[in-house]
Formats: C-alpha cells, sequence, structure tokens
C-alpha cells in the first residue's frame, strides 16, 4: 500500500512539473501569455481586390501582432502559444452592415414564427400551436405579460394572409397576444391586445400607419402596420425590469457571437440606448456595439456616447431615419403601383411614405449634416429614395457632403438611375440580398417578374461606384451571415429559381461586405475588417473556406469559434484545442 502511494503521489509530481514547464514556456517572451499563433489553416486576410491568404497569424493581448510566413514569425513569438485550425478557416470578425442588435435578444427568447429553413410555422394553424406551446413552457414573465412570437410571414403561409384577432384569440382570450411580422413593419394581435393599446372602432390611423379594419366594419382586425404596430411592438417587445433587460441583452450578445459578429450595429435606436448605455457602463458588452439614434431622440445625439471611440464596447455612431415600410409588406414607398395591393388597398396602390413631408425630412437630415452626424436612411421603395436623394442634394449644397458616408439601408426595389445619384452624393448602399430568397418568388407577382430581377442591385452599386455592404436586418431573419453571403452569391429563391443572376457577387466580394467594406462604412477601417498587423484581434474560425466550397453550400458554413480581442468568446462543439 505504502508503494502504491508513493507511485501514486511521483505521479502527481511528475503531471506538476510538466504543467508548470509547459505553462512557462507558453508564457516566455514578449507576449508572455497572450500570444497567439494559429496555423494549420486557411487564413484570408481580406486585404486587396484579390483573395491574400497567411500561413500564420499571432495576436498579442487585443492585437494582431504579426501576418505572415511561418519562417519568418518574429523571434519574440517562439514560444506563443500555438493554435492548429486544423484545416479550417481564418477571417476578419463578421461586422453586420445593418441590425438591430437590441431585438436579438428578443428573437433569442420569444416564440419562432420564422417559416423554414428558420422555424416551422407554415400555416395560420402552426403560428397558434406555436404560440400555445411557447406560453405553455414559458409563461409570460419576460414578455412584460404578453404572448409573443416573431417573424410570421403572410407570403409564405399557405392561407396567403396574415392572422388576425380572431385567430389570436384561439391562443388566449385573457392574456394579450402579438405575433411580429418578418420586416418588423407590421403586427397581428388579439382582441385583449387591442384593447390593451386602446384601438377600437373610433381610433383613426397614425401618420405613416395603417389600423387594418374587419370587413363592412370599422372594428380592428388585428393587423397593424407600420406607425400603427410599430409604438405597440416596442412597448411590448421591450423589458423593463432590469434582470430581464440583462437577461436579453445576454442571450442577444450569446446569439451574436454564435454566427461569428464580433461589431453589431443597433440600427434604429430609441430609449433602448439607455439600456445599452448602461449594460456597457456596468462592463457587460464584450461585443462592440455601434447605435444609430432615431431622428426623434436627439437627445441622445448629445451625450458622450456620441464619439468614434467606444467606451466599454458602446458608442453612438449616427442618426437613423426611416423614410418606408417594406416591400414584403407592400408598404414601401414607390413610384409605380404594385400589381396586387395589399388587403383594404385600391388598384394604383403605391405604398406611402413615413414621412409625408418634404419639408421635415429636408430639416432632419439638415440637422445630420450641420452636426457632422452619419446618417443612415432606410429606404426600400424608390419613391421613398427619391426624397432622400433630394434632401441629401440641399444638405451637401448648404453644408458640404465630404466623407460622410451617408447609407442607404435596404434599396430593395432602386432604380437603376438612383444609382447614379448615389454615386454622385457619396453615398453607401447597403443591401439585403438575403429578400431573393426569402420573397423573390413572390416579388414577380407583387412587382412583376421584370422588376423582381432587379431587387438588391448589388452588382450594378458596384460597377456605378457605389460603395456596398450587405446585412441581415435582424431579427427580420436570423443574425446568420453566412446566409447573407450565400444569397448574395447565388441569389436562389425558396423556389430554386434565380432571381437577378447579374447581381450576384463572387464569394470573395461576399465576404467582404461583411467584413472589410462594412469596418469602412463604420467609420473603424483602421481598427477592423482585414488581417492587418496593428488592427484589433477580432476573428472568427471557420468549419470551411466560403471562397473553396460549392456556392450553394455557403448556408451550410458554420461558425467554429468567435474571438473578440484576443479573448475567445464563443466556440462551438469545443472543437479547436491550444495547444501550448
Amino acid at each position: 500500500m505504502k508503494l502504491f502511494w508513493s507511485f501514486f503521489i511521483g505521479l502527481l509530481l511528475v503531471s506538476y512539473s510538466c504543467k508548470k514547464a509547459m505553462s512557462t514556456s507558453a508564457n516566455n517572451g514578449s507576449g508572455a501569455g497572450t500570444a497567439t499563433l494559429y496555423h494549420g489553416g486557411d487564413i484570408i486576410t481580406m486585404e486587396g481586390e484579390e483573395p491574400q491568404y497567411a500561413e500564420v497569424l499571432i495576436t498579442y493581448r487585443d492585437t494582431i501582432a504579426y501576418v505572415g510566413s511561418e519562417e519568418s514569425v518574429p523571434d519574440e513569438f517562439e514560444n506563443a502559444t500555438r493554435v492548429d485550425l486544423q484545416g479550417q478557416t481564418l477571417l476578419p470578425g463578421f461586422i453586420d452592415g445593418h441590425a438591430h442588435f437590441s431585438n436579438f435578444g428578443t428573437q433569442a427568447v420569444v416564440a419562432n414564427l420564422l417559416a423554414e429553413p428558420d422555424g416551422s410555422v407554415n400555416t395560420i394553424d402552426d403560428l397558434i400551436t406555436t404560440l400555445k406551446k411557447w406560453h405553455e413552457e414559458n409563461g409570460t414573465d419576460k414578455t412584460n405579460g404578453w404572448i409573443i412570437g416573431m417573424g410570421y410571414d403572410d407570403a409564405v403561409l399557405k392561407e396567403g394572409r396574415h392572422p388576425t384577432r380572431e385567430d389570436l384569440d384561439k391562443v388566449s382570450g385573457e392574456i394579450p397576444v402579438m405575433a411580429t411580422h418578418i420586416s418588423g413593419h407590421f403586427c397581428a394581435v388579439n382582441s385583449k391586445g387591442l384593447e390593451i393599446i386602446g384601438y377600437d372602432a373610433s381610433s383613426k390611423n397614425p401618420e405613416g400607419g395603417v389600423i387594418r379594419r374587419m370587413a363592412q366594419s370599422e372594428e380592428p382586425n388585428g393587423v397593424l402596420e407600420e406607425l400603427a404596430a410599430i409604438p405597440a411592438m416596442i412597448v411590448a417587445l421591450s423589458p423593463k425590469e432590469q434582470n430581464w433587460v440583462d437577461y436579453y441583452l445576454d442571450k442577444g450578445q450569446e446569439m451574436a457571437f454564435s454566427y461569428g459578429y464580433t461589431t453589431a450595429q443597433d440600427g434604429r435606436s430609441m430609449q433602448n440606448h439607455e439600456q445599452l448605455a448602461d449594460y456597457a457602463d456596468r462592463g457587460k458588452l464584450k461585443l462592440d456595439v455601434v447605435s444609430y439614434i432615431d431622428y426623434a431622440f436627439p437627445q441622445y445625439m448629445r451625450s458622450e456616447w456620441n464619439s468614434d471611440k467606444y467606451k466599454n464596447h458602446y458608442r453612438i455612431g449616427g442618426v437613423k431615419l426611416t423614410l418606408d415600410g417594406s416591400p414584403q409588406g407592400r408598404t414601401a414607398w414607390r413610384t409605380e403601383p404594385y400589381i396586387l395591393p395589399p388587403d383594404g388597398q385600391q388598384q394604383g396602390y403605391k405604398g406611402y411614405p413615413a414621412i409625408p413631408e418634404d419639408e421635415k425630412v429636408q430639416a432632419i437630415v439638415d440637422s445630420a449634416f450641420a452636426n457632422n452626424w452619419q446618417l443612415l436612411a432606410h429606404t426600400n421603395g424608390d419613391a421613398a429614395l427619391d426624397q432622400l436623394i433630394r434632401a441629401v442634394r440641399a444638405s451637401g449644397g448648404k453644408y458640404g457632403n465630404d466623407d460622410r458616408r451617408t447609407v442607404m439601408i435596404h434599396g430593395q426595389l432602386v432604380r437603376m438611375d438612383q444609382l447614379d445619384s448615389l454615386k454622385k452624393y457619396d453615398m453607401v448602399a447597403s443591401f439585403f440580398p438575403m429578400h431573393t430568397f426569402y420573397w423573390g418568388d413572390w416579388y414577380k407577382e407583387i412587382i412583376g417578374p421584370e422588376k423582381a430581377q432587379q431587387i438588391s442591385p448589388i452588382r450594378s452599386a458596384i460597377e456605378k461606384g457605389v460603395p456596398v455592404t450587405s446585412h441581415t436586418d435582424a431579427p427580420v431573419a436570423l443574425p446568420n451571415l453566412m446566409m447573407v453571403m450565400h444569397t448574395t452569391v447565388n441569389r436562389v429563391s425558396r423556389s430554386g429559381d434565380v432571381i437577378g443572376a447579374d447581381e450576384s457577387l463572387t464569394p470573395y466580394q461576399a465576404l467582404k461586405a461583411i467584413t472589410a467594406w462594412s469596418a469602412w462604412q463604420h467609420f473603424e477601417e483602421e481598427r477592423k475588417g482585414t488581417l492587418t498587423k496593428g488592427k484589433l484581434a477580432d476573428l472568427v474560425i471557420l468549419d470551411n473556406n466560403p471562397l473553396k466550397v460549392e456556392p450553394m453550400a455557403l448556408k451550410d458554413i458554420k461558425v467554429i469559434e468567435t474571438i473578440k480581442e484576443g479573448e475567445t468568446v464563443y466556440r462551438r462543439d469545443g472543437r479547436i484545442a491550444m495547444i501550448p
């Protein structure tokens, strides 16, 4: 027995000595304990117009310290911790051209009403069943007393319509129920929900919104559009108690990291700016979040958070202006009528503006230019973009237009002549190519097959010299940037048709649109977007190389690890081993 214990203690001492020696080896030299060398996979720097690869990348603390060949690794890093990528791919961390980070957590918490392949709600009955099941499993403590689901799509539902109050009354007659549309511009509520919001037969449509009515009656049918919906959605979807605020933001941050984000945009911040700022102040943000404040909250633009530098991973980057709705909701403002108008509208319907008065739009754009605030403008329809171009032209004449990087968000129905105007007035076009998959088939019916080929004309924009990025607009869809790449390259619809083959990008261009080009859009190109010595060690590891797989397999690529400023913040299945 004594021999056994002597042998066992000896093993422990040997093990301890080995570990100590390994630790000492890994911590010798400059970069002690913080230098990491990545090798053994495809390291794509994203520098230049053609793909460039490196054999080795070294991070030191929060910064990229070396990118190059194995044989030229500086002596000071000879004892850096080595990470074998095992044939996987290392890239700069992803930066979405436009999304709504504050709602990532909501998408993670509430019922998933998306259709396939992101969910399983393909009929009204599926929607009712999903909401009931979610309520049974979760209650309503997390959701301000509401039963809530996000992402239903009337264009895909078998019935071809929005759910109504009668449908949602089947979920509950006593508890308010809300189902938000995939566009984020509509919602449907049950009778109790209408009562809480305060809509009845006497309610008037707000400017920029519509309360849909029952047939042969002025009673609301439960479907709310644009500014009839958005304020109610904000109230229902925004947690109020601090523990739930943190819970939602925690879940949102986890979701972002799982899709390879190292920088996220909150693309229309309102009062939620205060929650984000407080979350950052308390040191809970690890992800960089840049907010664009809705024009109705100028007081936030004058706060310390409005800066080109992050404070605890948060900053305000500019102001957001929304000028119309969504094509899939047929509220995008067009110069031509929709072929199929939505319920309650007549032939000749063209959608409508969010702000009908050009003078008011001009005052908002003037304010942004006068204060040197970057402007992001949501314009889906070409009439809305005409309104924006008029205002930018006038404001630029008054205040100058040098390197403002004014961004057109979405531009689904932009005309070719408008791309020339974007170039003329030095604007950026951030497109949403996922529309080709989610609604490409449907667009053929509502705007016509020829116009459908021109949705998200991202290649035409590049050819005309317009800087571009692409985006998820999450939580409109999941914040899956590999799906953005897939749709930007393939432009394949749900039915398998190619929607506008001439507007597809190469895989490398599609990857630039969510790395280097997006960093530039956010004025962060000096610190992010490429694997360059001196930039932040914001990295993502993928299981396959997007430049080498078959294009139709892009959507299947998985994020294996996300690294923010040298620290691993997400690891999938533990498949990357840290090897000293």
